[in-house]
C-alpha cells in the first residue's frame, strides 16, 4: 500500500446509513466523500478519482447500476462494491457481470464492510502471485496494472477481465470450467450464473482475438468451459 490516505467514496441516499459508514471509515483512518445520489457520485469520481467507491443500488434517479458503470467506463481498475437489499439478487447478479466487484447484502454491520474493502483494497481476485507481464500472438499484457496492447493499441481490463484472463493463462492448455472461474475469480459460487463467465469472455475475446466470433486463444470447451491457447 502506498503511504498516502486511502479514498473512499460513499454513494448512498439513506443519511443514516451513509452517516454510519463514514463514521465508520474515518475511525479506520479512510479519507471519505459521500454522495447522496448517482448524479453527486459520478461528478465526485470526476474530480477527485477514489481508491474504492461503495455505491448503493437503490439510489433516486440515476440507479447504482448506471453509477457503477459510469465509474468502470472512465476508470476500470478502480473497485465498486454495491450494497444491496436481499430482494436484490437479480441486480446484484447484473452488477456482478456488468463490472461490479463485490457485494454487501443489507443489513450490514460497518465491521463487514470494512473487512470487504480491505480485502479488496489487498488482494484483487483471480490475480496469480508472481504473474505480471505476459505475452502472446500480438498481445501484450500487465495483468498487474490491468492494461493490455493489442498491436499497439492500448485496452483497458476490469478486476474481473483481468482475473479472468490471469487464472486462463496460468492453466493455459488446460480446461477450466465455468464454476471453477466463479469461485476462484469471483469467489462466488451460488450467487452468480454461468452467464456470468460466458458475458466476461466475450468482452475478453473483443480485446484479444484478431476474430471473436472464430477465437484462437479463448477456446470454448463444450460441456465443461474455456481452454487458454498462447
Amino acid at each position: 500500500m502506498e503511504n498516502r490516505t486511502l479514498h473512499i467514496l460513499v454513494v448512498e441516499d439513506d443519511d443514516t446509513i451513509a452517516k454510519g459508514l463514514v463514521a465508520a471509515l474515518e475511525h479506520e483512518r479512510f479519507t471519505v466523500t459521500r454522495a447522496a445520489n448517482g448524479e453527486a457520485g459520478l461528478a465526485a469520481v470526476r474530480e477527485d478519482v477514489p481508491d474504492l467507491v461503495l455505491c448503493d443500488i437503490m439510489l433516486p434517479g440515476m440507479d447504482g447500476l448506471q453509477v457503477m458503470r459510469g465509474i468502470k467506463q472512465e476508470h476500470p481498475t478502480v473497485p465498486v462494491i454495491m450494497l444491496t437489499a436481499k430482494s436484490e439478487e437479480i441486480d446484484r447478479v447484473m452488477g456482478l457481470e456488468m463490472g461490479a466487484d463485490d457485494y454487501v447484502t443489507k443489513p450490514f454491520s460497518p465491521r463487514e464492510v470494512i473487512a470487504r474493502i480491505k480485502a479488496r483494497l489487498r488482494d484483487q481476485p483471480g490475480q496469480a502471485k508472481g504473474l505480471e507481464f505476459y505475452e502472446f500472438g500480438d498481445v501484450k499484457v500487465d495483468l498487474r496494472r490491468r492494461t493490455l496492447w493489442k498491436g499497439g493499441t492500448e485496452e483497458r481490463l476490469t478486476t474481473h477481465e483481468a482475473g479472468t484472463l490471469n487464472y486462463l493463462i496460468q492453466h493455459r492448455g488446460k480446461d477450466v470450467s465455468r464454476d471453477e472461474l466463479l469461485v476462484n475469480v469471483w469467489g462466488y459460487s451460488a450467487a452468480l450464473t454461468t452467464r456470468t463467465v460466458d458475458n466476461q469472455i466475450l468482452k475478453l475475446r473483443k480485446k484479444i482475438e484478431d476474430s471473436p466470433a472464430t477465437p484462437r486463444h479463448i477456446l470454448t470447451v463444450h460441456g465443461t468451459g474455456y481452454r487458454f491457447e498462447p
